[in-house]
């Protein structure tokens, strides 16, 4: 890892808001890619998922979703449910970020893109939940994404299944509207 990283990750603990935002947005656009620096930051980033801080649990989030095609160890497919209970969050904001990041996890493998997609749909299902509508928009949002990066017709065949399930008409049109 670079230095620059390394201060990077750094930066986006520090207490100045706009230091720390310009931190994340670099970090983010760092690990768009893959990295050869995944394991230095792994755990510590595994810890941030329960910071007492909501942001630090957002980015450590969205930070491991966006390393997971840099994890060849597969180290993704047994910490993935501690990455799928941020996007439960207490704080809404936290858990929506969390999870409009978490199809990135499905770019590391076939398992883990088979992972990803059985939690998103498993949720899908679920109308228990506060804000329930947005929560579906986002997971058909990921699935979209997933289907852009990797063209497996079976994401977009599993996401129209899933609209099809949707009994009120204005939301069964409004998740559509991702796949246009």
């Amino acid at each position: 890892m670079d230095r620059e990283i390394k201060e990077a990750f750094i930066r986006s603990k520090s207490k100045d808001k706009q230091e720390s935002y310009e931190a994340y947005l670099y970090i983010l656009q760092a690990t768009e890619k893959q990295v050869d620096w995944a394991y230095e930051v792994w755990d510590d980033l595994l810890d941030g998922l329960t910071d007492q801080d909501n942001h630090q649990r957002s980015r450590a989030a969205q930070y491991l979703a966006n390393l997971a095609q840099s994890d060849p160890e597969n180290r993704m497919l047994t910490d993935l449910p501690r990455l799928w209970e941020v996007t439960k969050d207490e704080k809404f904001v936290t858990a929506r970020h969390s999870l409009q990041s978490f199809w990135k996890v499905g770019l590391g493998g076939t398992e883990q893109k088979d992972l990803v997609m059985t939690y998103m749909v498993d949720r899908f299902k679920t109308t228990e939940e506060k804000n329930y509508t947005l929560i579906r928009f986002d997971i058909q949002q990921n699935m979209k994404h997933l289907y852009d990066e990797l063209g497996d017709e079976a994401i977009k065949q599993t996401a129209m299944e899933l609209i099809d399930t949707v009994e009120d008409d204005k939301y069964e049109k409004k998740y559509k509207s991702v796949w246009r």
